[in-house]
C-alpha cells in the first residue's frame, strides 16, 4: 500500500465484508482469513461452485460476473437482504492477468483487462458507496506494483493497474469526507 493514509485500526469481529473475486486463489485467502477474523462474509465471484469450495460456513454466496455494470446491484441486494442489511467492507480480489508484447495481446485481451481491472471496480465502487458511508466503511482494491513499475511484456495489464491505483487514490480523498476508508493494497 502506497501514498494511502493509515488506515483506522477496527475490529473485524461481527463486521459485514463482501469479498468480490472470492473463488480465486488470493480472494479464496482474503475470504478465509476475514471470517478467521470474526466477520461475516458476502463472497462473490463468476462461478457458485467456487464461491462454495471457499468453505466457509454461513458465508451468503453471491454469483456474478464484475464485467457487467449491474453487478455491484446484485450485490447490493444481497446484502440488503440480509438480516440487519449492513455492508462495513468490501475487498475487490478479482482480476485477470496479462503476458505478452503488446502488439501480441489480442484486442479482446485488452477489452477484458480494462473491463474487469478497472471499469468493474468502478462500477462496483458507485453501486457499494451509500452501504460503506452508512457504516463509516472500507473498500478494498487489489492493485499490483506494475501500477507504479511497468515491465515489459505487460503493458495492458499494469495499464489496468496503474488506472486502478490512480481510482483508488482519487476515492480515498473524495470517500474521506464520507467516513469511507480506501486501500490500494498490493
Amino acid at each position: 500500500v502506497t501514498g494511502m493514509p493509515t488506515p483506522p485500526v477496527r475490529s473485524l469481529a461481527g463486521s459485514v465484508v463482501a469479498v468480490v473475486g472470492a473463488g480465486g486463489g488470493l480472494g479464496s485467502a482474503v475470504a478465509r482469513s476475514l471470517a478467521a477474523r470474526g466477520a461475516t462474509l458476502v463472497l462473490a465471484g463468476p462461478h457458485e461452485d467456487r464461491l462454495a469450495a471457499v468453505g466457509i460456513s454461513g458465508a451468503t454466496l453471491v454469483p456474478l460476473d464484475l464485467r457487467d455494470s449491474r453487478a455491484g446491484d446484485r450485490l447490493v441486494a444481497a446484502v440488503e437482504a440480509m438480516p440487519g442489511g449492513r455492508l462495513d467492507g468490501v475487498v475487490n480480489a478479482a482480476g485477470r492477468v496479462a503476458f505478452c508484447s503488446l502488439t501480441d495481446t489480442d484486442d479482446v485481451v485488452i477489452e477484458e483487462l480494462f473491463l474487469l481491472n478497472v471499469l468493474g471496480p468502478l462500477w462496483l465502487a458507485r453501486r457499494t458507496i451509500p452501504l460503506l458511508q452508512a457504516s463509516k466503511g472500507f473498500l478494498v482494491n487489489i492493485s499490483a506494483v506494475v501500477a507504479e513499475q511497468p515491465m515489459a511484456g505487460m503493458a495492458a495489464y499494469s495499464a489496468t493497474k496503474g488506472a486502478l491505483t490512480a481510482a483508488d487514490r482519487a476515492l480515498g480523498k473524495e470517500l474521506r469526507r464520507l467516513g469511507i476508508h480506501v486501500c490500494d493494497a498490493r
